[in-house]
């Protein structure tokens, strides 16, 4: 394994803006069109952390706390809660900013796993997470008991 690296160096960003395309009837962002996002925003962590390409392995929820409107900015914050042997996980929050009422609202909350590989595809052990902070230890500790729920639900 490589040498371990800050989990808070795996922190990714990323801001979109609802347009008419990404909405449905109502004028509210489609939930796969917010899933693709999560997807790309999760696996740009996974892969910083891991300094090579990462595969999205599970889903493990979705949670839709509030719709988000067209023309509002869509901020996605994602980072490693916890790696294991070649899986991490990696959690993705979401918020919608309107900048002409100036709010923002915490939409959404993702948890995804994801795997490294190498040239073959073949999965590779992960660059271990260092956690530092408090939320970074609560996230890691949690990360532990959502794996041990999605082993024992797994289907073989």
């Amino acid at each position: 394994m490589s040498k371990a690296k800050k989990i808070s160096d795996s922190q990714i960003t990323m801001t979109e803006l609802v347009l008419p395309h990404h909405t449905n009837q109502l004028g509210n962002l489609l939930g796969g069109q917010l899933m693709h996002w999560i997807d790309i925003c999760a696996a740009l962590s996974a892969a910083k952390h891991n300094q090579r390409v990462c595969v999205t392995a599970s889903v493990d929820r979705i949670d839709f706390h509030h719709p988000i409107k067209l023309g509002e900015a869509v901020t996605l914050v994602a980072s490693i809660n916890r790696v294991f042997k070649t899986s991490m996980e990696v959690g993705v929050k979401v918020f919608a900013q309107n900048f002409k009422e100036n709010k923002k609202v915490h939409t959404n909350t993702a948890y995804l796993t994801f795997v490294g590989v190498d040239a073959d595809g073949k999965p590779v052990e992960a660059i271990e997470g260092i956690p530092e902070t408090e939320d970074e230890k609560r996230r890691y500790d949690e990360a532990l008991q959502r794996r041990e729920n999605r082993l024992k639900n797994r289907i073989h």
